[in-house]
């Protein structure tokens, strides 16, 4: 039986002993448990805390192992010559061993104290400063989702569960510690931060936990778009991005983060959808590859619907075809930084890939030979093969680049017309080129590994 005790001030607490659960030391980082020891050492609480816990508990293997105590940040960086304090808003400590970071936070109090004042601050219902130290009762009260809320006790290798997050593990449901409405308004990520592990977990968020985004979802567009940006990294490029895209749209989010994306697939286009969501499955199978990925590419497919649309009425109007492009998907680039900060390396290359997809349809010698050497060839040529859900003649077009290729560049010059000064459309066929040979020959410099 689990041990149970009540403080009579705090949550319920259930103590799952060593041989109740499936958490065990060689599944943990020996950098954590480094840090674990050496703070129990010292006399302090030591306690393996939240993803990790849950993930163990589970079967996962956790990316981050974070360390909750009774110790102070300054507390830390005394035991630790390899320690850094971070943070205004939260202030934390970061004990470096090589390349591997163990967070470690100090237990999280209520700040209804005294000498709470000006160390924990709240405008609009939002946290802005949060540097009160509590006990770990109020700790757990203090985190977001229940799963999220258990402690790994180093001193006797038990499970500490205040607010029942083992029974939320077993029900496959994600319920939020407190009232929805309040735990949002003090930080509206959390909504992203439950779709996101719903998706990972393939567990079900509470009913009352998604009650609010509908009337809360926009106060994502106050949020930092700094933060947004590493949330939707996490969301989209850690191996479940496709899962977390169809759980985004079905809880009525994405137009509070990604509102192209989201204007682009009202309008029904099924091949667009088919793009999307096949540009997030290949993401996934090279994550689980362990191959690499870019954010360049990911919101390229995410933003191309609006950006294309744009374009297509832009030339429509009479406008230069290079400009229309260029203006389209700067307007795109620029209404989606407003939400989520997109680094400048990665939008140029997001704006290039969409620069060269009408260059594919040119397939006079020179432009062929040109495009072919362009540095971002490869990414942009991915990304026309995934184009092919738009149209039968799209299809075609990547397949006859896949084939082009591969023939040696003096064969598939004399294969090629010379330009009369007439672009080739869409509609064009390609010149027919003879079926390449097996063995293939790269060009266009380094290749540009796609999301």
């Amino acid at each position: 039986m689990n041990a149970e005790a009540r403080n009579d001030t705090g949550p319920a607490l259930h103590i799952i002993p060593r041989d109740q659960h499936t958490v065990s030391r060689k599944n943990i980082s020996k950098a954590a448990l480094r840090v674990l020891y050496r703070l129990n050492e010292a006399g302090y609480d030591a306690f393996l805390v939240g993803g990790a816990v849950r993930d163990l508990l589970i079967g996962h293997t956790p990316k981050d192992f974070d360390v909750a105590t009774n110790a102070t940040p300054d507390d830390v960086k005394k035991l630790f010559r390899n320690c850094r304090l971070i943070g205004r808003r939260f202030r934390l400590a970061h004990v470096v061993f090589g390349p591997e970071i163990i967070e470690v936070a100090t237990f999280r109090g209520t700040g209804e104290d005294d000498n709470a004042e000006g160390e924990r601050r709240i405008v609009d219902g939002r946290i802005v400063r949060d540097n009160v130290w509590g006990t770990i009762e109020e700790d757990a009260l203090r985190r977001d989702f229940r799963v999220n809320a258990m402690y790994y006790d180093i001193s006797d290798f038990s499970v500490r569960d205040y607010v029942g997050g083992m029974q939320d593990l077993r029900d496959r449901v994600l319920r939020l510690i407190g009232e929805p409405v309040t735990r949002y308004r003090e930080d509206p990520v959390r909504m992203l931060r439950a779709v996101r592990l719903a998706a990972k977990l393939g567990f079900s968020v509470d009913a009352a936990a998604a009650a609010p985004f509908e009337t809360l979802g926009s106060l994502l567009t106050e949020a930092a778009p700094a933060r947004l940006f590493d949330e939707s990294l996490k969301m989209f490029l850690a191996g479940y991005g496709l899962k977390s895209f169809r759980t985004f749209e079905q809880y009525g989010l994405m137009k509070f983060l990604l509102p192209a994306t989201a204007r682009a697939l009202k309008r029904g286009d099924e091949g667009l959808r088919a793009l999307v969501e096949q540009g997030l499955a290949n993401t996934d199978a090279r994550v689980l590859e362990g191959k690499s990925v870019t954010p360049a590419f990911l919101f390229a497919v995410l933003l191309w619907g609006e950006v294309r649309d744009l374009a297509h009425a832009g030339i429509e109007r009479g406008d230069d075809r290079n400009e229309a492009w260029e203006r389209a998907a700067q307007r795109v680039v620029g209404e989606q930084c407003q939400r989520v900060a997109i680094p400048r390396r990665f939008t140029y290359a997001m704006e290039e890939i969409w620069a060269l997809q009408p260059r594919f349809e040119q397939v006079q010698r020179k432009k062929v030979m040109r495009l072919l050497a362009h540095p971002r060839f490869r990414a942009a040529f991915d990304f026309l093969l995934l184009r092919a859900h738009e149209s039968p003649a799209m299809r075609e077009l990547g397949e006859w680049w896949a084939h082009a290729q591969q023939l040696p560049l003096d064969v598939l010059a004399a294969a090629l017309p010379i330009a009369t000064g007439n672009a080739a459309s869409e509609a064009e066929p390609a010149p027919a080129v003879h079926k390449p040979p097996r063995r293939r020959h790269r060009r266009g410099g380094a290749r540009n590994k796609p999301a």
